[in-house]
């Protein structure tokens, strides 16, 4: 098939740092490369694949300070795209709901994958107005509050089986790493953390959203001497940081609609203690990958037992849930699905 990926343009593909849309676009658009598909990328000039590339701007617009008007250049892509259109079998959007005008006068067969929470007001008029188009899910619990959308599928994200060593033997730290941000709660992690004793390393980025809440209420708990912040790490650091930590805490306090972190933790082999909010249930098997808890009285009892948890287990779970080439095959199904309907729509192309 002739596919085209459009990443958003916010970070690389794959990204130098944060960034799980981007880290699964890449993930994706590699193992279709790998089985036969002829893919072309709109995404930043940045990025490193084997498809085609068509670069919309020469580098990520969140490292380059020269880029205000992040939109500008997304609606730019857009209407690049739509002259290149009928040249794929199917386009594959990541960027939320931008597109979703063009899809729908083009009449071309495409598919979006919504990454982001869907539980906010203003949506509801948007997407009811929009609920024909097709779209996927990365989680069931993600479309609780939308269910009126043209679901095509739930599709977990996954990972390639090399990308991560498995470590049997951890040290003895916890781990958190993604944002630091209310929502991800690490002041609970902290809690946690020092409650059993034990030292925290934190791997996260601060955003200018979340800045005054880092200063405010995070930066006064990183004097304690069991806890070490060290910023924002990318890809090739994260294998060791996360495969030598006892467990990965993910105490978070939104609906998060998938938590890439916790398979990644997961192919190093390392539980998870997390709360269960959003996709928590559906990625982490209670007492297998890890634990599931309510609050800091079991979060405790669950560091306390962490070592009761297989990380062989971990990596097998992995290795059957969650890899690229899972992911790919049910993407492909629901791509076949789509281009088989669309044969028998005319198509209007401006």
């Amino acid at each position: 098939m002739k596919i085209a990926q459009v990443a958003p343009l916010y970070e690389s593909v794959p990204p130098k740092y944060y960034g799980g849309t981007e880290r699964v676009v890449s993930y994706l658009t590699e193992e279709l490369i790998e089985q036969g598909h002829e893919v072309t990328l709109f995404a930043s000039g940045d990025s490193i694949t084997r498809a085609t590339l068509y670069p919309i701007v020469d580098r990520a617009l969140r490292l380059d300070c020269r880029y205000q008007d992040l939109l500008a250049y997304h609606i730019l892509m857009l209407d690049k795209l739509a002259k290149l259109a009928p040249e794929f079998d199917i386009i594959h959007f990541h960027i939320d709901y931008l597109h979703f005008p063009l899809v729908r006068a083009l009449k071309i067969p495409h598919v979006t994958t919504l990454h982001g929470r869907l539980d906010i007001p203003d949506f509801i008029p948007l997407y009811q107005h929009f609920s024909d188009l097709p779209t996927i899910s990365i989680s069931n619990d993600q479309r609780r509050p939308l269910p009126f959308l043209n679901w095509q599928a739930t599709i977990y994200h996954g990972l390639p089986e090399k990308l991560y060593k498995f470590y049997p033997q951890p040290d003895n730290y916890l781990a958190f790493i993604g944002r630091i941000s209310r929502e991800k709660r690490p002041d609970r992690a902290i809690e946690m953390a020092i409650r059993a004793g034990m030292e925290i390393y934190i791997a996260a980025k601060v955003d200018k959203a979340d800045k005054e809440y880092f200063e405010d209420q995070i930066k006064p708990l990183l004097a304690h001497p069991l806890v070490h912040y060290i910023g924002e790490i990318g890809e090739k650091e994260k294998n060791d940081f996360l495969g030598r930590a006892s467990a990965l805490l993910f105490p978070i306090d939104w609906p998060e609609p998938f938590g890439l972190v916790m398979v990644e933790s997961m192919a190093c082999g390392t539980p998870v203690i997390a709360y269960p909010r959003g996709s928590v249930p559906e990625v982490i098997q209670n007492g297998e990958t890890g634990f599931i808890v309510e609050n800091s009285d079991q979060a405790l009892t669950a560091i306390e037992r962490i070592s009761q948890i297989s990380r062989w287990r971990c990596r097998q779970v992995f290795e059957e849930r969650f890899t690229d080439r899972r992911m790919t095959k049910e993407y492909l199904e629901v791509y076949q699905t789509i281009t088989a309907a669309s044969a028998f729509q005319p198509r209007l192309v401006s």
